[in-house]
């Protein structure tokens, strides 16, 4: 009995000492980073305006459905550029950005977007701004459910807290990016697949392609996985396909040849935006290349090879890990809010931390480095914040990026760490068995 009681308190106290956290985190980001930020910007002489990324998504799908104009066409471009920016940019200003800002998202995003559509962005900007940040914090326990983990409760809410106090949460807080909601309808569907609801899997995987190259290396695994066993596992692919489908047939009722127009604001955009994957920003231009290109082929051998395992068993939640890892490793954006996909390759570590310690040193070694990079955002965050009650603010602010020393590092420490547990003995044969669903005593 007291050993239980030992373990009960040492849960709560987890819960206590996130709410900690997350509030150091989010004192910085409001009283210390976005004033220093803001400073940045206008000693740039970068163009301000409400620099939400919502803007783009509501006003073009207020064009579309409101005045029937072409959310993809120049001029709707440049008044959204006059919203997010405060005016349009110009091309001859070296201080202008050179990321359009226009909707470069697939047409039937306006679909999801059409009930806000109505209101004045002030309004859907303030929704959005605590649904986000409730989709981030939601993700938490259906990752937990997709990967057959089940911690006690206040672990479970501590994860969702800690969540919610991450920098990705801040970022998706002030910019209003759609990656919490696709990452949070990726983990709906994996969560879906673990209790064998496949119809609704399929149907949330369609619905995340609105964000493609976050939610396509998750897709692919989903349908591979289907595939491997089709005449158990047909109804996602049937409901992801049937889903997809409908949503295309409806925008090309929209707007007619709508693809075309998208594959063109996407090629604008990619061509404007200077942002690299990681791979090309820590190697060479060749060399990255080639890494993106080697651990893509790699991770289709992979996916290829657990096709046929069960959900929730170990080849699969390694799967899930994978597709999540190599994703932010070719992402061409550096977006801090789509780190929100490294949630459930996080976990993998976390529930197979026995096998990690009982690994080499250099397993070892990049887990526990991985799990201080995520560590360092919340402590440098929390001194920063107690530090500022004592020094001047301009003082704090010089430090003011010291908690995202390590968000370049995260991504390729943990695709290592899930390599190196990959290639360990247990799991390179490929003969894993596949135990029920844990529960923590």
């Amino acid at each position: 009995m007291p050993d239980r009681i030992a373990r009960a308190l040492q849960t709560w106290w987890a819960l206590a000492v996130s709410l900690v956290l997350c509030a150091g985190l989010w004192y910085w980001a409001v009283v210390i980073f976005a004033p220093a930020n803001t400073a940045s910007a206008q000693q740039r002489h970068r163009p301000m305006g409400n620099n939400s990324d919502l803007y783009a998504r509501w006003y073009g799908t207020r064009e579309l459905l409101l005045h029937h104009r072409d959310p993809y066409s120049r001029d709707i471009t440049r008044e959204v550029q006059a919203g997010f920016y405060g005016r349009p940019l110009e091309s001859q200003k070296a201080s202008d950005p050179t990321a359009q800002e226009g909707f470069n998202y697939p047409l039937y995003t306006a679909f999801l977007m059409a009930p806000f559509a109505g209101l004045s962005f002030a309004t859907a900007q303030a929704i959005f701004r605590w649904l986000l940040i409730l989709a981030a914090a939601g993700s938490v326990p259906l990752w937990m459910k997709a990967l057959g983990f089940h911690p006690r409760l206040p672990l479970v809410l501590a994860g969702m807290v800690l969540t919610a106090g991450a920098y990705p949460s801040v970022m998706e807080f002030y910019q209003q990016n759609l990656a919490a909601l696709v990452i949070f309808l990726l983990a709906a569907a994996m969560a879906s697949i673990a209790c064998g609801w496949l119809t609704l899997a399929g149907f949330l995987l369609a619905l995340s392609t609105i964000k493609p190259e976050i939610a396509g290396l998750m897709v692919l695994w989903s349908l591979l996985w289907a595939a491997g066993k089709w005449r158990k596992r047909y109804l996602l692919i049937a409901g992801f396909g049937a889903t997809l489908a409908m949503l295309m047939v409806a925008a090309e009722i929209a707007l007619p040849h709508w693809l075309g127009r998208f594959l063109g604001a996407i090629r604008d955009y990619q061509i404007s935006d200077a942002d690299l994957p990681i791979t090309e920003i820590l190697l060479p231009r060749f060399a990255g290349r080639l890494v993106t290109l080697s651990l893509i082929c790699l991770l289709m051998v992979l996916l290829w090879r657990w096709r046929g395992s069960e959900a929730r068993s170990e080849t699969f939640n390694l799967g899930i890990a994978w597709a999540a890892a190599v994703t932010l490793a070719v992402l061409p954006k550096l977006a801090a809010y789509n780190q929100l996909l490294l949630i459930p390759a996080l976990m993998v570590l976390l529930v197979r931390w026995q096998d990690i310690l009982n690994g080499g040193l250099i397993t070892r070694s990049l887990a526990k480095a991985a799990l201080a990079s995520q560590l360092w955002q919340w402590m440098a965050a929390l001194g920063l914040a107690v530090c500022s009650l004592a020094i001047s603010p301009r003082m704090a602010r010089r430090a003011a990026e010291a908690p995202l020393y390590t968000l370049l590092a995260l991504p390729p420490l943990l695709l290592a760490a899930v390599a190196l547990l990959t290639a360990s003995p247990r799991f390179a044969s490929g003969n894993v068995p596949d135990p029920a669903p844990r529960r923590e005593a």
